[in-house]
């Protein structure tokens, strides 16, 4: 009877103890759910606020670390992306700018005017070069000219006697026809001695620069022997340069005269510029044509021999916002654009179109003019990224 008793108090124990259990994986579910929630929540609201904050982002940069870093800053342009075409290209002297001075004739240089990076003028003697062929230009000038004399003294005699009648016209046009060779020898013994510069003296010829500019090759030396036509002299004058640029045989047509062009030097400055010809051929081994380039401004700052890139904006294409690709950085997932402002540079989302030739279509975010980092953009992103740590 005592096993019968007990019975039901056990049975009592199991239904309090499973209610009791019951009871507590409610409440740690609550607990757990609502743990949980603010979590979630707490998780989305970075994302937000930390698209918001890149937004928001200044980043300092003085004036003087813009220089040193060559950060270039440019307008947003109004363009289109299939209208733009990067080419390299390189400065050389218009045709007129530049002068190479050559001897004309054989001889030794006795003396030597100008040296390299002096100021010359138009006409000015660079050198003289002592020669044996100078002596024979003079030489020569001197004997047409006593034939000349003698020619024209015998056609003067034979006028008066024919028109006194004691000689016949045969004789007169004779006369008159030895004249005029006499003449023309004469005059190109002449030319021959001015075109080489031979002195006075007949003992040496001088190097002469035909324009005014700068010394900015020599390649001789005193008592040095020279031939004719050897270069001794090259100035570069103060006209202005221009610049070749290499387009492909496909993007030929897609070029012509009178288009727009921008000029973007080794250090990233702009220069405005138009296309002036283009070659209707290909050469070299790349079997590229040659753009003809002409800046806007003068003086330029080009210097002749340096590396350049050329943007041509050429005329086809629809009308839109473009900047240089380097321009575009990618920020957590989204492109953005460095916009100038007093303080620094501020990141500004855009939306970005296509991309091709070196230039970025701008679909939103900016306006046009607006300064945004083009050149070396990525350095500000590095400091923007480093102040977000730092933080």
């Amino acid at each position: 009877m005592m096993e019968q008793k007990s019975r039901p108090a056990n049975w009592s124990q199991v239904i309090v103890l499973v209610a009791v259990a019951a009871a507590l994986g409610f409440g740690a579910a609550t607990w757990l759910t609502g743990r949980n929630r603010p979590a979630a929540a707490v998780a989305a609201a970075p994302a937000k606020t930390d698209a918001k904050a890149d937004a928001d982002i200044v980043v300092p940069i003085p004036a003087e670390y813009l220089a040193a870093a060559k950060i270039s800053v440019e307008p947003v342009a109004t363009g289109s992306v299939t209208a733009e075409l990067l080419a390299p290209g390189a400065v050389t002297a218009q045709p007129n700018s530049e002068a190479v001075v050559v001897a004309r004739a054989a001889g030794n240089v006795t003396r030597i005017r100008r040296q390299l990076g002096d100021k010359v003028r138009a006409g000015e003697t660079l050198a003289e070069v002592e020669s044996q062929d100078a002596a024979a230009m003079a030489a020569e000038r001197k004997a047409t000219a006593a034939k000349l004399d003698l020619a024209r003294k015998e056609y003067q005699r034979e006028s008066s006697l024919f028109g006194q009648g004691v000689t016949p016209r045969q004789e007169l046009e004779t006369a008159q026809a030895q004249l005029a060779v006499a003449q023309a020898d004469a005059q190109r013994a002449a030319s021959v001695a001015r075109a080489a510069r031979v002195s006075g003296d007949g003992r040496s010829i001088a190097v002469v620069s035909p324009i005014s500019g700068t010394l900015t090759a020599q390649s001789t030396t005193l008592g040095g022997f020279v031939q004719p036509q050897t270069e001794l002299f090259r100035v570069a004058g103060d006209g202005q340069v221009q610049v070749e640029a290499s387009v492909g045989a496909a993007d030929i047509g897609r070029v012509a005269a009178g288009d727009k062009a921008t000029i973007v030097t080794a250090g990233g400055r702009p220069i405005e510029a138009s296309v002036r010809a283009v070659t209707p051929t290909v050469s070299g081994n790349a079997r590229s044509a040659t753009v003809v380039v002409v800046p806007a401004v003068r003086p330029s700052g080009l210097v002749v021999g340096e590396g350049v890139q050329v943007r041509l904006h050429m005329k086809d294409g629809a009308a839109g916002l473009v900047v240089p690709e380097d321009a575009v950085q990618n920020i957590g997932g989204r492109d953005v654009l460095f916009v100038r402002t007093r303080e620094g540079f501020r990141a500004q989302p855009v939306r970005v179109g296509m991309r091709s030739g070196g230039t970025a279509q701008i679909v939103s975010g900016v306006e046009a003019g607006t300064p945004v980092a083009t050149q070396n953009a990525f350095l500000i992103k590095a400091d923007m990224i480093k102040s977000a740590e730092a933080e």
